[in-house]
């Protein structure tokens, strides 16, 4: 069968990703409209051929010998607003959309509700699948519906909110329907000309009871994350990573006990003391950095190629051509550590991409 779509072959798979890590694709495809992406699913289906859909590679973990299959890039593009009036407006984005300019763009129109979001690399049809969200503000608080391709029956059609699922860092995309859906546009609602949302214990501490403006808060964002190396900069080795490697665990309040119980033990605090945390609902969230930290991993942290951020002990990086294989292998000794010490199992972030 004839195709349209540039088909590439044995391409290198590291310049992708923000680790700069992984083999080779098999194939390639960069789909710059549906018509491209479902023709690339068509290629894929009818050749028997595994399927990836790669969008910044952001959270991606590319394994040594690469993917054995068809990577397809999703780079479609398109800003377009709907519906304003003089509290809300409807915005989509195309999924290969660049995330952070996005947020800008939405900044700079006076639209509140992602300006927290500042920073955070990939692209657009990255942030519903993982619940993109950070500094108090995830996006499903925003979006509306989500434009997706069914690997299985091959048909495009939208996703409501309700209907994705979302919950911290998850959504139908990364669990009960994992790699069924494509991203391929989301829409979102924000309010127009309201007060930024200061609720993360960073962002108060910076502004100290000021109410800033949604351009002065995305510049204070994108400054913290700087500091903490969260953004990503060609020149700066501790932004070689997928941003924080491990989930925060959310925990009972019984289990969260049984830790500050172990920390005032091991001395790790004292009696009068309690561990950082976050209430979420009933149960409570436990800041993972503390937890790795506390369990003798130090920023800057070394283990041969590989290591933690010098500013920040939940970022695993690449500090000379690490490999996969040393990026696991770390990634697990912290894993089995803290599982060691404290009895939490910390839950990995990115996707893991031509592994067995």
């Amino acid at each position: 069968m004839t195709y349209i779509i540039k088909i590439q072959e044995n391409i290198a798979l590291a310049p992708f990703t923000t680790l700069k890590i992984g083999g080779n694709a098999r194939f390639f495809v960069r789909a710059e409209n549906e018509a491209e992406a479902l023709e690339a699913f068509n290629f894929a289906r009818e050749n028997s051929f595994s399927l990836f859909i790669l969008g910044g590679g952001s959270n991606i973990l590319v394994s040594d010998k690469g993917f054995d299959g068809l990577v397809l890039q999703i780079a479609i593009k398109g800003i377009s607003t709907s519906g304003e009036n003089s509290e809300k407006v409807h915005i989509a984005a195309g999924a290969g959309e660049d995330w952070d300019e996005f947020v800008n763009f939405c900044v700079e129109k006076n639209f509140q509700g992602i300006e927290c979001l500042s920073g955070i690399p990939g692209f657009v049809g990255g942030t519903p699948v993982q619940n993109v969200g950070a500094y108090g503000q995830e996006v499903s608080e925003t979006i509306v519906s989500v434009r997706c391709l069914d690997r299985k029956t091959g048909e495009i059609f939208e996703m409501s909110n309700s209907e994705c699922k979302f919950s911290y860092r998850k959504s139908i995309f990364n669990t009960t329907a994992l790699e069924r859906f494509v991203v391929l546009k989301v829409e979102y609602a924000l309010n127009v000309a309201q007060n930024p949302k200061i609720i993360y214990s960073d962002l108060q501490k910076y502004f100290n009871e000021k109410t800033p403006t949604l351009k002065e808060t995305r510049e204070a964002v994108l400054a913290i994350r700087a500091a903490k190396s969260m953004v990503i900069d060609e020149n700066d080795v501790n932004s070689k990573s997928v941003g924080s490697f491990f989930k925060n665990p959310i925990v009972s309040k019984e289990v969260f006990c049984q830790v500050e119980e172990i920390s005032r033990k091991l001395k790790i605090i004292e009696e009068n003391q309690t561990l950082p945390f976050y209430k979420i609902d009933e149960n409570i969230k436990i800041p993972a950095a503390w937890l790795i930290e506390n369990s003798g991993f130090h920023k800057g942290f070394k283990k041969g190629n590989a290591g933690l951020s010098t500013n920040h002990a939940l970022a695993i990086i690449n500090y000379s051509n690490a490999t996969a294989a040393e990026i696991l292998d770390l990634k697990n000794e912290i894993q089995n550590r803290v599982k060691s010490q404290f009895g939490i199992l910390l839950m990995p972030e990115p996707v893991f991409v031509g592994f067995e």
